[in-house]
């Protein structure tokens, strides 16, 4: 086994001690400043002089970081090497060393530190993780196991640690523990797709074929490509139930299902009306159906493009539009079909203050997400059914004043159970969205889609009382800046911190600025290193806020196999083997949005978050808030882990930290006001 032996050869105390101390917290700021200017070489040197002038612990944890982070892992050992001769039984020196130690493949040095680190710390599961790593690395499986199961059993990292799992009972052909391993790292986060696949891999072996359709059928809603996934599908096809390889549907509705109810609550002035395109893509574009079925609550007319009606309904009715021979037609529930030009409205009248509705059967959402299923959905206010030439297909439309629209927003968006005051701050923005998003999806005939693109919108069977309650408290309400509204963006969960606008690579906008969402951190005081810490530790904030929301909403960790990422990639450009993946830019908030990602026939670079999150993993990472380490095997990289925190693009209000501010008693005001700087609250009913 490798010792390491530093070469690192600082000349101490250049300056006097005196000197170099009043010097120290401006030189680690102005270093800092380097780093989040995206010159991480120069903050590397900057850092290197500081530790050399005035032996700064921040200044050894902060070049460490960086060199670990550019690829120069002989550099971070060499650093931390000499750190540990100044701060020997320094908890934080520790933890870099062995990790310098462990990204370096001296994996005898990392088990010495992680083996002292894991019986002196409460956070033990990532130093459990990092002890099992390098017991593996040096074949001591047994060992391994232990550590493994202990960090399996805390409540951090525990996709990442049952995923190591699995794969060392792989090793050792214990293919039920590995399956069982695999499936709670699954269940932790339903987003951990590589952990989905080897899920899947395990069931086939254990001839548990359904259970494999479903777990491959997961990877291939987000990865549809996946050459690997699609053979193991057809290989097993034969031993499927019929049943298993149909879209799971969750929600069928008779024709008497037709859910009662009522308008907003009075006001004053008309509401704004809004258009929604259903089913949509994943990029808010329409699908194009071949052939819808509905009913109504109520009486209603279809009404032809030209304002022709062209035929009358009766509630309870299945009736049915569909495309024949590149033409559409309106199927009624008795007597023949009739062709219409264009589109048709299917309109209805409610004679008391009872809002109908229409149900459309089959309805396949979730495009492109690990969610998609096919239910029966059910809309207020009028639905359209649009002919797309293009497409040769028909898109639903759905229109519904703006208060109608936030009801079946609301609750899609966050779950009904947050404080009453987290529901009021959602309502508000899903208004302001809506509104500020008039005419986004118009080439298509829509104003939104009902797809994460814009907001999802589940219609009348996603609402619930209690939001539809925060939205009447806070009807007519919406965000603005300068007198118009502004762009509501939100995300799942921020992680801890919110980015910018200009960071995210978007637009520079003066209230879209970067927040903490941390409840004991120091942001002013911010160095690179602390992204290490915030990201493999716990520490309290208002969006570790877990009241029906997943734990890996806040943190979580992605095993990407070297040949698998080099599949990914290849799919944008062939660079051959992966030799590494080196963020190129990072926000203050931690966000990266910038990659370069090397290999042995070149380099890619990739500078847009949907382009970093998809190149990266199967599926997509669920957000660009992350740090990379490579894994190594006899000196190759065999494959990359990928710690990471929060949901989303981070940018504007953090739907998870509202939740914990709500709890903590903040009003939804408050609230509004911490995510957007310098906004105000306008009523835009019309008098």
């Amino acid at each position: 086994m490798k010792r390491i032996v530093s070469v690192f050869i600082l000349l101490f105390l250049t300056v006097p001690p005196q000197a170099a101390e009043r010097q120290t917290p401006a030189a680690l700021k102005e270093a800092a400043g380097l780093y989040f200017a995206s010159k991480q070489e120069e903050a590397l040197a900057a850092y290197i002089e500081i530790s050399k002038t005035s032996q700064e612990r921040e200044a050894f944890l902060n070049a460490a970081y960086i060199a670990l982070e550019l690829g120069n892992m002989r550099l971070a050992t060499d650093i931390m090497a000499t750190a540990l001769k100044l701060f020997p039984n320094d908890t934080a020196v520790l933890e870099f060393a062995g990790q310098a130690y462990l990204a370096s493949g001296y994996y005898l040095n990392a088990e010495n530190i992680f083996a002292r680190l894991s019986e002196r710390s409460d956070k033990t599961e990532f130093y459990f993780i990092s002890l099992a790593r390098a017991q593996m690395g040096m074949n001591q499986l047994d060992l391994a196991e232990v550590n493994l199961k202990q960090a399996a059993a805390g409540a951090n990292h525990t996709g990442l640690s049952n995923f190591l799992l699995g794969g060392l009972y792989d090793l050792q052909n214990k293919t039920k523990e590995a399956a069982a391993a695999y499936k709670k790292a699954c269940d932790y986060d339903s987003q951990f797709i590589e952990a989905k696949k080897r899920y899947g891999a395990a069931l086939v072996k254990l001839r548990r074929y359904d259970d494999a359709w479903k777990a491959y059928s997961g990877v291939l809603a987000v990865e549809r490509g996946d050459k690997e996934t699609l053979a193991a599908l057809s290989k097993i096809k034969p031993f499927v139930r019929r049943d298993t390889r149909a879209v799971p549907s969750s929600t069928k509705l008779d024709s008497a299902a037709h859910t009662h109810v009522k308008r907003p609550v009075s006001y004053e002035g008309e509401l704004p009306l809004i258009r929604v395109g259903l089913g949509a893509k994943i990029n808010g574009a329409p699908v194009g159906m071949s052939k819808i079925r509905f009913s109504t609550s109520h009486d209603f007319e279809a009404v032809d493009a030209k304002g022709k009606i062209i035929a009358r309904g009766k509630p309870g009715e299945f009736w049915a539009v569909e495309v024949i021979k590149n033409k559409p037609y309106l199927n009624p529930a008795t007597g023949p079909k009739k062709e219409f030009a264009g589109s048709v409205k299917i309109v209805q009248r409610s004679p008391d203050d009872t809002a109908h509705t229409t149900i459309i059967k089959d309805m396949l959402t979730g495009h492109g997400m690990t969610w998609l299923s096919r239910d029966d959905k059910e809309y207020r206010g009028e639905i359209e059914f649009v002919f797309s030439k293009k497409l040769n297909g028909l898109i639903p439309i759905n229109t519904v004043n703006i208060e109608e629209y936030v009801f079946g927003v609301v609750a899609s968006e966050m779950p009904s159970t947050f404080p009453v005051e987290a529901l009021k701050t959602q309502a508000t923005i899903a208004r302001t969205y809506g509104m500020k998003s008039l005419g986004k999806h118009k080439q298509w005939g829509y104003d939104v889609c009902d797809a994460q693109n814009c907001q999802v919108y589940g219609g009348v069977r996603a609402e619930r009382e209690r939001t539809n309650a925060a939205t009447e408290a806070t009807m007519g309400a919406v965000l603005t800046y300068k007198n118009k509204p502004i762009e509501a963006v939100f995300s799942s969960n921020c992680g801890g911190f919110t980015q910018s606008s200009r960071e995210a690579g978007w637009f520079p906008n003066d209230y879209l600025q970067p927040v903490s969402d941390y409840k004991d951190f120091d942001i002013d005081n911010l160095q690179p290193y602390h992204f290490k810490e915030l990201l493999q530790q716990t520490r309290e904030a208002y969006s570790r806020f877990f009241r029906n929301v997943s734990p890996a909403a806040f943190r979580w960790s992605r095993y990407i196999d070297e040949e698998q990422l080099r599949s990914i990639v290849k799919a944008k450009k062939d660079i051959g083997e992966i030799k590494a993946v080196v963020p190129l830019k990072r926000g203050i908030s931690g966000y990266v949005n910038g990659v370069k990602i090397t290999g042995s026939k070149g380099e890619l670079i990739l500078n847009k978050e949907n382009e970093i999150k998809k190149y990266l993993a199967l599926g997509m990472l669920r957000s660009t808030y992350f740090m990379v380490e490579p894994v190594l095997e006899k000196g190759a990289v065999k494959a990359f882990i990928f710690y990471g925190g929060g949901w989303g693009h981070g940018v504007g209000l953090c739907q998870t930290g509202t939740g914990g501010r709500a709890e903590a008693g903040q009003n939804f005001d408050e609230i509004l006001n911490h995510y957007y700087t310098g906004v105000q609250l306008t009523d835009i009913r019309k008098k």
